[in-house]
């Protein structure tokens, strides 16, 4: 990812995220359409239902009951907005390092700089624990409330202690540690996996944002309303979304064969479950109840797999990153991590640097193990027959199912807003089919690439 590019002329698409509302305008639902990850059929109103407009009543009414938690869920979520955890521990100088530690022909650790904070911890602390959540009587949403209060204080707490020891612990706090089998799982990809030749193809920051355009207009397509937002930055180091926004660092290069893949992960389940939140009257379901990650980042790289897009190039990297956690908790620190990447297991040089800045950042990030560890818990839900529709409403834990799905039976929340374009790419179904008899990470190794 060393090429650099320029801005794209047509910046009309491009937003600035700091200039745009804390949430979106409420906008009429186009439709709710049940995913096929696992069938599932709407119960038919039989003669002993209510008339429409007497449901319509009650459904209203038990909204309006629950005005006051719903107040409490956006002060959550506005909250959670200011403190932004993603950007916040996102290296602002990831270029320049990389060039210096290329000058130094890899021999001296990079120093990466992060953006100061624009919030005041204290008064975001102080924000959090006036909120009343002790009087929602709703048990399923006092449930999620406490335990988001808890995770946005630890967010808090873990940039307070950026680039300290203590950041560590945060992180585990937030994101949990390398379980042997876990470790176990990663080291037999990179076992079983040959190592891949660098790939010589790439795209531009610039062309990579043109195609996410264009996804986000397939999906506009179908539902006229799907806001485009695409950024291309200066400032960040990785491909990321943040609040339903596509931010493209600047400097990167993107290889050819991954963007359709990408644009899945990103767009497809990143995106996507965000703009479906965003009509859930739970605005908590756009930024995430708490430890969605690891099911959101599992579920994301399901959409690689299903479209073919899950290379033997990206499933290394999946292990690697795995492996580069279980070295730093082991107290490796950078070159150490970096050589071990390049030299064990093969991992190209841009590559293992990536890895391992990943995992060192703000003092030491656990974050990366979850993608393995996320693809692998759907994987084990798929096999058991769960279904994963829910999943679609927003951003959201497989623990979180059965208390979502009680809002859903209630009525407080609602079918998503948009289907995924990855459940309906030719090939998805059947690959889906092979899922539900059951496998592992290992199982989604197709055979090599060519370089």
């Amino acid at each position: 990812m060393n090429e650099r590019s320029d801005r794209p002329d047509d910046s009309a698409d491009i937003v600035n995220p700091e200039n745009l509302p804390a949430q979106d305008e409420p906008v009429e639902q186009a439709g709710a359409a049940r995913s096929d990850i696992a069938a599932a059929s709407a119960p038919r109103p039989d003669d002993s239902d209510p008339p429409a407009d007497d449901h319509a009543r009650e459904t209203s009414s038990a909204t309006e009951q629950l005005a006051p938690a719903f107040d409490i869920d956006a002060r959550l979520t506005e909250i959670e907005r200011q403190v932004n955890l993603l950007v916040n521990i996102t290296p602002l100088n990831a270029a320049e390092a990389w060039a210096d530690f290329e000058r130094s022909d890899f021999g001296t650790a990079p120093t990466l700089r992060l953006r100061p904070l624009d919030f005041d911890p204290d008064l975001a602390q102080r924000d959090l624990y006036d909120l009343e959540i002790e009087n929602v009587d709703d048990p399923a949403l006092h449930t999620l409330f406490r335990a988001k209060r808890d995770e946005i204080a630890r967010q808090i707490t873990a940039l307070e202690d950026r680039d300290t020891s203590r950041f560590l612990y945060g992180s585990l706090q937030l994101y949990g540690t390398v379980a042997p089998p876990l470790a176990a799982a990663a080291a037999e990809l990179l076992e079983t996996i040959p190592p891949q030749a660098p790939s010589t193809q790439t795209v531009t920051a610039g062309a990579f944002a043109d195609a996410a355009r264009a996804e986000f207009e397939r999906y506009r397509a179908v539902y006229p309303e799907f806001p485009v937002r695409v950024e291309v930055r200066d400032d960040i180091s990785e491909l990321m979304v943040s609040f339903g926004r596509l931010l493209i660092p600047e400097t990167a290069a993107f290889r050819a064969d991954r963007v359709e893949p990408l644009l899945h992960h990103e767009v497809g389940t990143h995106v996507v479950t965000y703009q479906n939140g965003a009509r859930q009257p739970l605005t908590l379901l756009t930024i995430g109840l708490p430890g969605y990650d690891e099911t959101q980042e599992g579920l994301a790289v399901l959409a690689e797999y299903l479209t073919g897009g899950l290379d033997p190039r990206r499933l290394r990297v999946l292990a690697a990153r795995v492996v580069a956690v279980g070295k730093m908790l082991d107290g490796a620190d950078f070159l150490d991590i970096f050589e071990s990447l390049r030299a064990d297991h093969r991992i190209p040089t841009r590559t293992a640097w990536s890895i391992a800045i990943r995992v060192v950042v703000g003092g030491g990030s656990v974050k990366d193990a979850i993608y393995l560890r996320g693809i692998t818990r759907i994987l084990d839900a798929i096999a058991e027959g769960r279904s994963l529709d829910v999943l679609l409403i927003g951003k959201l834990a497989l623990d979180h199912i059965p208390l979502v799905q009680d809002l859903l039976d209630r009525e407080v929340l609602h079918e998503p807003w948009v289907r995924p374009r990855w459940l309906d790419v030719p090939g998805a179904h059947e690959r889906l089919e092979r899922l539900r008899a059951g496998a592992t990470v290992t199982d989604l190794y197709e055979g090599d690439v060519a370089a």
